[in-house]
């Protein structure tokens, strides 16, 4: 039997956090392997968050989480500006509803103060409803975050990945790690693919982060999977808010929002429910209740009309009250915890953290003398061009005027790109986090056989070359 390759790190889960790590490692003088449990990249919890590119105005000052998210914040916008990940500088408005709202908010400015972020002002109700002519009665002030956004966080994923592979990093789904071999100058992880041996072994798998640090011999924390789920209003609802409409945050997170969305639709949501099943991604009747009494008072309007899709996701809440990144220096093992919902921001700056970590452990980083140029991103988002808008792109490549998913506008070209890409999908799930197919209104009612019969077509070309 040939004993497996030792990399010089491997790093186990594939979703934001763990391939900003991947890519930020793979560009110094290390081999480097990226694991994931499931099929895809940014499958699992990065796949379904609320998609908000935050300042961090309302972290806790001092906490390695304040300073992540707010390093992140501008390593991640200037990241898009040149991969083309979609962002839209929308900003927000937290909506005080009763008189104890109100006077939190000169504390939550100061805090955000406090995090660095200098430009959040309160305002009265009759400024947040000129900022929010939609919103419901009885609001009675609020507080604007100017810089807030919304961005494509399957994008982010899948951009930080691709990014990793191109500088040299070797990716490996399918590979659920069950065991682990600790030896005295590597550490060799059982996975349902095989082994998989590393010098340094880096745990940022999500919800089953705590399950990966016991079988490195610790119990420090305990990953408590939070559910939380969402509603999407077709597009015709975008005219109603053109801001992320937040409440007033308490200890369970930022509660239910109104937020217009990257692919030109609108969000409620969410709801925020912990469990004990680390799978039950599903919709519930009391969580919609739930949303849409929410709702009522939000917006109303806003539950006239039509839903295109709902969903949820789970969070990876912990009983420790920041982040939780640490490294033993004995077992060549480093823990990257407790992440949460924040990890779509700070993932570039936490993967910072973790390589300046490494080298105070011991390990050699050297950047590269050259590395590719990032990658360049199919663009999903509403407010930019897309394909069948250009009739440049269409003139050259017919298949980019050939609409398949008409409530989506996604081309015959832009799926086949998909399937030829760096990181192709292995399901339509997959193809969908690329290009929006299926996402619509319709929900594949319509296009469904066809992108199924071009996935196909397209995969068992690849599959011959």
């Amino acid at each position: 039997m040939t004993t497996p390759t030792a990399y010089d790190v491997v790093v186990i889960g594939a979703g934001i956090v763990g391939s900003a790590i991947a890519r930020e490692l793979s560009g110094h003088q290390l081999s480097v392997a990226l694991i994931e449990a499931r099929n895809d990249v940014g499958d699992g919890t990065s796949k379904a968050n609320t998609a908000i590119l935050h300042t961090g105005f309302d972290a806790k000052p001092g906490t390695l989480e304040s300073e992540l998210v707010h390093r992140g914040y501008h390593l991640l916008s200037d990241y898009a500006e040149h991969t083309g990940i979609p962002v839209e500088h929308t900003g927000a408005i937290l909506v005080a509803w009763d008189q104890e709202q109100l006077d939190a908010l000169p504390d939550l400015k100061a805090k955000a103060e406090a995090n660095g972020y200098q430009h959040c002002q309160i305002i009265d109700a009759a400024a947040v409803y000129a900022d929010i002519p939609h919103l419901g009665p009885g609001a009675l002030g609020g507080l604007t975050v100017p810089d807030e956004s919304i961005i494509c966080t399957w994008t982010v994923n899948l951009a930080l990945a691709t990014d990793a592979v191109n500088r040299g990093t070797v990716l490996l789904t399918d590979h659920r790690v069950d065991g682990v071999d600790i030896g005295p100058d590597t550490t060799t992880l059982h996975t349902t693919r095989g082994d998989v041996v590393g010098r340094w072994i880096v745990n940022a798998a999500g919800l089953g982060a705590d399950l990966i640090d016991a079988l490195f011999g610790y119990q420090r924390f305990t990953v408590t999977p939070r559910r939380g789920e969402l509603i999407v209003y077709d597009k015709l609802a975008r005219t109603l808010v053109n801001k992320i409409v937040l409440p007033v945050p308490t200890s369970r997170g930022k509660g239910v929002l109104v937020s217009p969305t990257i692919y030109g639709n609108v969000m409620l949501g969410p709801t925020s429910e912990d469990l004990h099943d680390r799978t039950a991604t599903g919709t519930t009747e009391a969580g919609f209740d739930f949303l849409l009494s929410k709702g009522r008072a939000l917006m109303p309007r806003l539950l006239d009309e039509e839903v295109t899709a709902t969903y949820s996701g789970l969070r990876a809440a912990i009983d420790h009250g920041d982040y939780l990144i640490q490294a033993d220096h004995a077992q060549h093992y480093l823990l990257v915890g407790g992440i949460r919902s924040t990890g779509l921001t700070a993932g570039m700056a936490v993967a910072e953290y973790v390589r300046d970590q490494l080298a105070e452990a011991g390990l050699v980083v050297t950047p590269k003398a050259a590395l590719p140029d990032p990658p360049r991103m199919p663009n999903l988002g509403e407010a930019y061009p897309r394909p069948y808008q250009l009739p440049e792109a269409i003139e050259t490549d017919p298949a980019y005027g050939r609409i398949v998913c008409f409530c989506e506008r996604v081309t015959e070209g832009e799926i086949r790109d998909a399937c030829h890409s760096v990181i192709p999908p292995t399901a339509v799930e997959g193809l969908r986090r690329r290009t929006r197919v299926m996402n619509g209104r319709c929900q594949a009612f319509f296009c469904g056989a066809e992108v199924q019969a071009l996935f196909e077509r397209e995969t068992c070309q690849e599959s011959r070359r």
